[in-house]
C-alpha cells in the first residue's frame, strides 16, 4: 500500500505553472510508521554505537579534542554536499592565522559560518535564558550561516516569501518543487508542534523524520540542506542521545549521496518512510562506529607522540604545553604559538622546533619566513573522507 504523505498545489514560477508539494504533518499516518525486525535491529545497533561513541569521549583527557575535530569535519562535509569546495585543511589553515574577520575564500567562510551557527544554537538551547530548539532558533542559526556569503542576498534568517525549486534548469523541469510560500506558516507551526510532541516513536527515528520534513518544506531561499543536517546534530544533543556533537553524519550522506536524495524523493512520491528510516539508522550506526575507531586512533597517536615530545633532548615545559593544544590547533604558525603559549617569539619558535625535531610537527610551506606547521599524522586521521 502506498502511503499518502502530501498533496500538490498548482503555483506559477517565472511564468510556468508547476505542481508544488505540500507535506502532511508528522508523524506518518495511514498507515503509521512500522519498525519491522530489520528496523529494530538497526535501531539497536545505532543506539549501541552512540553509547560507545560517548564512552570513547570519556577515555580521552579532553572531550574538546573530539568536539573540535569532529564538528569541523561535519561542517566541511555538510558544506561539500551543497557544492562548497573548501576542505578540512583549508579551514584549519585559515583558523591557524588567528581567524579575524572574514576569510578571503568564500567557500572557507561558508564553513566558518556553519561552525558559528552550530555554536550559537547549542549555546541558546543549552542556556536557561536562551531560545529553545524551535523554528525561531533555526532561523537565527540560518542568519549566521548565510552572513557575508554568496547567499547573503537571500533573506538570511527569514522564511522565504517566494516560490523556490530544486534541480533542473527552470521551474518547469525541476526535480522537486517545495510548498508555496503562503503554506509555510502552517507547515512550520506543525513542524514545531511535532518537535515537542510526545510520540511513541523512538527519538532517533523522530530525528530522521524531522530532517526529511524540514528538507521537504525547504523554508529558506538558500542553505536549507545545511540547516536540515544541523538540525539532526541539535536533536541528538537536545534529546540526550549524545552529549556533544560527535557524529559527522554528513560523511555517510556524502558517500551515498544518490541514495540520500532518492530516499528523500521516495518519501514524497511513495510515502516510503520505512525505507528512509532504514537508511537513516544505518547512517547513524555506521558513522558512530567509525567515529569510535577514529577516536581510538587519535588517542593512541596523541599518547605515543606525547611520549616522543617528553623524551626529546631539547624538550621543555613550553614544548610540552604546545603539544597539548595541538589536537585543537593542528595547524599553527609561530605567531599562533606565541598566542597559545602567551610567550615571546624566540620561546615559541624553540617550542615549535622541538616538536619538529620530535617528528610531531611538519613544516608545510617550504618558506623561511611566515612558516606554517602541521600535526600531519593527526590531520591524516581527522581529514579522512573530507577531500573533494
Amino acid at each position: 500500500m502506498t502511503r499518502i504523505t502530501g498533496s500538490y498545489q498548482r503555483t506559477t514560477i517565472a511564468g510556468e505553472v508547476v505542481e508544488a508539494f505540500v507535506p502532511l504533518p508528522l508523524p506518518p499516518a495511514d498507515p503509521p510508521l512500522i519498525l519491522d525486525e530489520e528496523a529494530q535491529r538497526l535501531l539497536a545497533a545505532a543506539h549501541q554505537a552512540l553509547r560507545t561513541l560517548e564512552l570513547a569521549g570519556d577515555m580521552v583527557p579532553s572531550l574538546d579534542w573530539f568536539i573540535y575535530g569532529f564538528v569541523r569535519k561535519e561542517a566541511v562535509l555538510s558544506s561539500q554536499i551543497e557544492g562548497t569546495q573548501a576542505t578540512l585543511i583549508d579551514l584549519l589553515s585559515f583558523e591557524a592565522q588567528s581567524r579575524v574577520g572574514h576569510a578571503e575564500d568564500a567557500d572557507v567562510q561558508e564553513v566558518c559560518n556553519y561552525l558559528d551557527a552550530l555554536s550559537f544554537a547549542r549555546a541558546e538551547f543549552g542556556s536557561d535564558s536562551g531560545l529553545p530548539l524551535s523554528v525561531r532558533l533555526l532561523g537565527e542559526a540560518h542568519a549566521r550561516l548565510m552572513q557575508g556569503t554568496r547567499g547573503a542576498d537571500k533573506l538570511p534568517g527569514e522564511v522565504r516569501r517566494s516560490q523556490n525549486w530544486i534541480g533542473g534548469t527552470r521551474p518547469g523541469n525541476a526535480t522537486f518543487v517545495p510548498p508555496p510560500s503562503h503554506a509555510l506558516p502552517d507547515l512550520l507551526s506543525a513542524f514545531e508542534k511535532y518537535l515537542h510532541a510526545n510520540d511513541e516513536l523512538p527519538a532517533l527515528v523522530r530525528a530522521g523524520l524531522l530532517h526529511v520534513q524540514f528538507e521537504t518544506i525547504h523554508p529558506y531561499l538558500d542553505g536549507n540542506g545545511r540547516i536540515g543536517r544541523l538540525l539532526i546534530t541539535l536533536l541528538l544533543e537536545h534529546w540526550e542521545l549524545l552529549r556533544a556533537p560527535l557524529l559527522y553524519l554528513s560523511l555517510f550522506f556524502k558517500r551515498h549521496r544518490e541514495e540520500y536524495y532518492r530516499r528523500l524523493a521516495a518519501v514524497r512520491s511513495d510515502g516510503d518512510w520505512e525505507g528512509w528510516t532504514l537508511y537513516f539508522l544505518e547512517a547513524v550506526a555506521t558513522i558512530a562506529t567509525e567515529g569510535v575507531e577514529n577516536a581510538r586512533e587519535i588517542f593512541a597517536l596523541v599518547t605515543r607522540d606525547r611520549g616522543k615530545v617528553l623524551a626529546a633532548p631539547s624538550g621543555s615545559v613550553m614544548a610540552a604545553r604546545l603539544f597539548e593544544v595541538l589536537p585543537e590547533q593542528p595547524i599553527i604558525t609561530i605567531s599562533k604559538a606565541m598566542e597559545l603559549l602567551s610567550t615571546t617569539r624566540p620561546t615559541a619558535n624553540k617550542a615549535v622546533e622541538t616538536l619538529v625535531e620530535a617528528g610531531v610537527l611538519e613544516e608545510t610551506t617550504g618558506k623561511k619566513r611566515d612558516r606554517t606547521f602541521g600535526y600531519a599524522a593527526y590531520l591524516d586521521l581527522l581529514k579522512a573522507g573530507t577531500n573533494l
